[in-house]
């Protein structure tokens, strides 16, 4: 198996594929990323406050939340790149670990995040659609923008983190599942569609009253995950698990609250798309003829970057960039031009023979590269116009009246220098020793299957056939010792159990509940969490879900748990709604619902119309909050 390995890390070394993907996928993580940090800033003093906007315990986290918001963008952007995944990475981390959020307010996909985060440290996420590769091209001005290729990188930098991310995270997942009795009757993806705590707003009814389809959707989720470590990179399924992949992960995010999970599962197919397919992409993107010609002085090294810039960012290729020089007597409709003013200005001629020149033509740029010609319309209004004119003027004319010295020649280019993991590895070591960097990726990947391995086998299988209660020394060393290993994998690379939704959890889970409020006049109103229908509203999803439908209510519900999140999400909302906690009463309502194992029909809005009762209530005095409640809520 070892030599296996080794042959197929060298197979993945020596094809050369589009960076493309990986700059995509860079833009997806950091995106999610992003989103993630603005519902951390909203839901801040519930998240991290002991009691939500009295008892601030860490004022300091907005700060920090808007570091992190800084270095996500700079992902996005491809700026700075190994700079900023080590700090994202570093983020994660400490989030996750050291505050509420692991013990609280678990978000389904934090691991999932963390994990992806580490692999990005070692991916030439800089290489594609980035500020860095920009940053590069600007080392060397009077290199032609022509002459710069699509980066390539190795197609291990594609397979390895697909692999361990999603090819591990699957194959626990499905064993898990086969404990699962509605799992294993095919209603895996049927049943959380029908409890009112997990679904979206949109009503899925139509697919969940399909038996047929619910169980080969069920099914076909099953035979995916076990079989996608093993076939997703065969050419003759790629296709196959792609489609299902994304089907699946867009499906949770549109059906299931827990869309941020279905996003960052989703952006990893961005790296399971054939590598064929972006060279195709890109000749779909790129314009049969260009629709602007622009001339520049070749000889002005401000010029050649500006036009390194444009062309950057021109993706169709719409704009055909021509030395001033060499073509400009080329071109009728510019002979009444001296030679001096096409080297002081910057000319454009389009399409229908139209001159454009100075602001006019960076403004024609913009419209032709159309994702940009929101800002062409900006630099097109009254007051703005006139002010990037009289700019503009100042830059050209400062640059023309300066003596062409040596500072006007092509220098020597500088050395750019690529800091990032990945150079370094396969790139600088593995070209000066590529079996020794073969042999250490081996053993690594050696590394990460046992680690899986530990969580798989220990709590998988063993936990789930109850062979962990059978305890002797060994056993009970080797159960410690696991647990140990989990902790560090768990922390540092997102590998752990994958148990979600399962019988465990659904099983005796019938009953829901919700808060309402009554105002000055004793008029009862829902509160902006949990509606009539028992759904958990917007913006109250993701990791908020988590904490309310996983903690605070579940099949048995402890009332020391219950009464901390009921504070806590009274006290929040309360705020929020600008009611007066000194004098504050909120009434806690609870109904039953039904979680079968085996189909029934219009389940979800049989849970939906289900009858709420009052079961208790919550007051706040001054601050304090006290609690009316029965002392077993399950028994109810």
């Amino acid at each position: 198996m070892y030599k296996f390995i080794i042959d197929k890390i060298n197979q993945a070394i020596a094809l050369k594929v589009p960076a493309t993907g990986i700059g995509l996928f860079r833009i997806l993580y950091g995106l999610i990323t992003l989103q993630e940090i603005a519902f951390l800033f909203y839901f801040s003093h519930l998240i991290f406050d002991p009691i939500p906007f009295i008892d601030v315990e860490f004022p300091s986290i907005p700060l920090f939340l808007g570091l992190w918001a800084i270095i996500a963008g700079f992902i996005v952007v491809g700026y700075r790149y190994q700079f900023a995944v080590y700090c994202n990475y570093a983020f994660w981390i400490v989030f996750v670990n050291f505050t509420s959020m692991q013990r609280d307010f678990d978000g389904g996909f934090d691991l999932f995040m963390v994990g992806a985060g580490f692999f990005l440290l070692f991916m030439p996420g800089d290489r594609a659609i980035s500020i860095d590769s920009l940053r590069y091209k600007l080392n060397f001005p009077f290199k032609h923008y022509s002459t710069y290729q699509p980066a390539t990188v190795s197609a291990l930098a594609y397979y390895l983190p697909v692999l361990i991310c999603l090819g591990f995270l699957y194959f626990d997942s499905a064993v898990h599942k086969l404990f699962a009795e509605h799992w294993r009757n095919g209603l895996g993806s049927w049943l959380p569609a029908t409890q009112p705590y997990y679904v979206s707003a949109i009503d899925m009814s139509v697919m969940l009253n399909n038996e047929v389809l619910e169980k080969i959707i069920g099914y076909t989720i099953l035979v995916f995950q076990f079989t996608f470590i093993f076939f997703f990179t065969k050419r003759n399924w790629q296709i196959f698990y792609l489609l299902v992949g994304m089907g699946l992960h867009l499906g949770i995010s549109l059906s299931l609250n827990i869309y941020p999970f279905g996003m960052a599962m989703l952006a990893f197919y961005l790296l399971i798309v054939p590598f064929a397919w972006w060279s195709v992409l890109g000749r779909l993107l790129t314009a049969k003829q260009s629709t602007l010609t622009v001339f520049y002085d070749q000889q002005c090294p401000l010029c050649n970057r500006a036009v390194l810039i444009m062309s950057h960012f021109d993706v169709s290729k719409s704009v055909d960039f021509k030395s001033a020089q060499q073509y400009a007597q080329h071109y009728p409709a510019l002979q009444h031009v001296s030679a001096d003013r096409l080297l002081q200005d910057l000319y454009a001629l389009d399409a229908q023979g139209t001159v454009y020149k100075g602001l006019d033509t960076y403004i024609q740029i913009l419209h032709k590269i159309r994702y940009l010609s929101v800002f062409a319309g900006l630099l097109s209004l009254p007051g703005i116009y006139q002010l990037a004119a009289h700019k503009y003027r100042a830059i050209a004319d400062s640059r023309t009246r300066l003596a062409c010295d040596l500072a006007c020649l092509p220098p020597t280019a500088p050395t750019a220098v690529d800091d990032t993991l990945y150079h370094k590895l396969f790139e600088g070591y593995g070209n000066v020793k590529p079996k020794a960097l073969s042999l250490k990726l081996a053993k690594i990947a050696m590394v990460f299957l046992l680690l899986q391995l530990n969580s798989t086998l220990h709590y998988g299988i063993a936990y789930r056939l109850h062979l962990d209660n059978k305890q002797n020394a060994l056993t009970d060393t080797l159960n410690k010792a696991s647990n140990a290993l989990l902790e560090v994998s768990q922390t540092f690379w997102g590998i752990a159990p994958h148990a979600l939704y399962l019988h465990d959890h659904f099983a005796g889970y019938d009953h829901i509940l919700a808060i309402t409020y009554l105002d000055g006049q004793g008029n009862e109103h829902w509160l902006p969490f949990v509606n009539q229908q028992g759904r958990l509203l917007a913006p109250n999803w993701g990791r908020v879900q988590s904490m309310w439908a996983n903690i605070a209510v579940t099949p048995t519900i402890n009332n020391v748990r219950l009464q901390k999140f009921i504070m806590k999400v009274t006290a929040f909302w309360g705020q929020k709604e600008g009611l007066d906690l000194d004098n504050a009463k909120f009434i806690i309502k609870m109904k039953k619902i039904d979680a079968p194992v085996t189909w029934v029909h219009d389940q979800l809005h049989k849970n939906f119309a289900a009858e709420w009762a009052t079961i208790g209530s919550v007051k706040w005095t001054n601050k304090v909050i006290s609690f009316d409640l029965p002392e077993n809520i399950n028994s109810l």
